[in-house]
């Protein structure tokens, strides 16, 4: 049970994290520091993901074995005894220094974002009487997604970096991305304003849900291989060790509740079970590829002046397909090189990002 010495000292961390954003948004009036204030939330998230990324991409998720702090502190510095005795124990192992930095401003962040959450619904108080419910409730739904999203996170390091959670945590990271987003381009109009916003509804809000469960479900797949470590399982392309339809165990690969690198008898995951994860995601990404390149041209064919804003997110999402077929591939044909594995996970990011923004102009009667 972690002391309330340290979850002061933690608490007090997110307060300075924290603070920094608020700083800089207090000196720009472009916009009401409401509405500044989420769209910040939507880029410190967009930030939280790709680090979090960096975080598993380095194996750094152990290196501190316990949460939330580190061996008990809320920093590295004050766990240095307690690291290099594991890393002498065990060179190759989860902690090291370095590793535990990297796995404690990964939290510190997490906190960041939290702690804003919490002056987002704040400030969504203070509207009551102009704004009406909507925002406070809106808000306190965030708080819940990103305390559930922390429960997540402890239990990634808890259950030793268990393949279902920690796909589970990137995937609900992810949605509370796209929750931020909308909340973030909502018009929220006083209730005793006779302005009302009027836009162009030119797409169906049925294609658009369909292409973006599809795009959750790829982004599930490809979570599951990089959580089982099956970048490699097929080290070439597009065949995978040189066959066209390779060998395969759909039950082993997707048995989803068991032990990192282990299947379910306890014994060391099969490589053609590996194989089989990996293949899915590459036979999956082509279903993802044509529904959205399908929904981005059939926006830019009727393109018209009215919907100029839709157009440029229609034409982010074709540019965003493209990057993760390069970096896709790349992390087949160069063994899994940091950066396009990186660039990979923000690019899944970006296109949630995109779809939600896609989805503002979404109609779900008859088109």
């Amino acid at each position: 049970m972690p002391s309330f010495v340290l979850l002061l000292e933690l608490a007090l961390i997110a307060v300075v994290f924290a603070g920094l954003p608020l700083a800089y948004l207090w000196t720009r009036p472009s916009y009401s520091l409401f509405q500044r204030l989420n769209w910040v939330l939507v880029f410190m998230t967009f930030d939280l993901i790709v680090f979090g990324a960096f975080t598993r991409l380095t194996d750094s998720g152990l290196g501190c074995p316990d949460w939330p702090g580190c061996y008990g502190n809320s920093n590295p510095l004050h766990a240095l005894g307690d690291i290099k005795q594991a890393e002498h124990l065990l060179p190759d192992g989860p902690v090291t220094v370095m590793k535990a930095w990297i796995e404690m401003i990964h939290r510190y962040l997490a906190m960041t974002v939290g702690a804003l959450i919490l002056v987002q619904v704040g400030v969504a108080f203070t509207k009551l009487k102009s704004l009406g419910k909507g925002p406070l409730l809106g808000s306190l739904g965030l708080l819940l997604l990103v305390c559930i999203q922390g429960a997540f996170g402890a239990w990634t390091v808890t259950l030793k970096l268990q393949p279902i959670i920690v796909s589970l945590h990137l995937i609900l990271a992810l949605f509370l991305l796209a929750a931020l987003t909308a909340y973030a381009q909502q018009v929220w109009v006083e209730k005793n304003s006779s302005v009302r916003v009027l836009r162009v509804r030119s797409v169906s809000g049925l294609m658009w849900l369909s292409a973006f469960a599809i795009l959750f479900c790829q982004i599930f797949l490809g979570a599951w291989v990089s959580t089982n470590y099956a970048v490699l399982a097929c080290p070439d392309f597009p065949t995978c060790l040189g066959s066209v339809w390779p060998e395969t165990n759909w039950q082993e690969g997707f048995t989803l509740w068991r032990q990192l690198g282990l299947n379910t008898q306890g014994e060391f995951i099969s490589p053609v079970a590996l194989q089989t994860i990996h293949w899915a995601h590459r036979l999956f990404a082509s279903l993802v590829l044509i529904v959205l390149s399908v929904l981005a041209w059939r926006i830019l064919r009727q393109s018209n002046p009215a919907t100029e804003g839709l157009n440029r997110f229609a034409k982010l999402l074709l540019s965003l397909l493209s990057l993760q077929i390069i970096t896709g591939i790349s992390n087949v044909i160069f063994q899994w090189p940091l950066v396009a594995a990186l660039l990979h996970t923000a690019g899944s990011a970006a296109l949630v990002f995109c779809m939600v923004r896609i989805g503002y102009w979404t109609s779900w009667k008859r088109l």
